[in-house]
């Protein structure tokens, strides 16, 4: 009796770590007006099957969703977004992709605040 009780705690550590998720990230794109936008995936889609974690960044119109793969997918956590009217893909709209970039980069142009001379 005691060598079988020694022998399934010996094997407990194994379980424990087969039962670690399969964390995966992913960056979605959808319209994000405002904090009710966040509020309202926050509230829905972080108790989707298998998601961990929400981060958003509302310049770049991005939501961060940490996964478990092995409980849910890109597809799926898309469709989800679909069904609370925020559609989202995986693909950085143009527009957010031109926000971080200067347009004037090596134009000269004057600025109301700083004159050239």
């Amino acid at each position: 009796m005691k060598k079988i009780l020694i022998f399934l705690l010996a094997l407990l550590p194994l379980v424990a770590i087969q039962a670690k998720p399969n964390k995966q990230t992913v960056v979605l794109y959808c319209d994000l007006h405002c904090q009710g936008c966040c509020d309202k995936i926050m509230k829905n889609i972080a108790f989707e099957k298998g998601v961990k974690d929400i981060q958003f960044d509302m310049e770049q119109q991005a939501v961060t969703v940490t996964y478990d793969a092995d409980k849910t997918d890109v597809p799926t956590l898309q469709k989800a977004f679909a069904k609370i009217g925020k559609p989202a893909t995986t693909r950085q709209p143009e527009s957010a992709e031109h926000a971080d970039h200067n347009h004037h980069e090596g134009h000269p142009h004057a600025h109301a605040e700083h004159p050239q001379k």
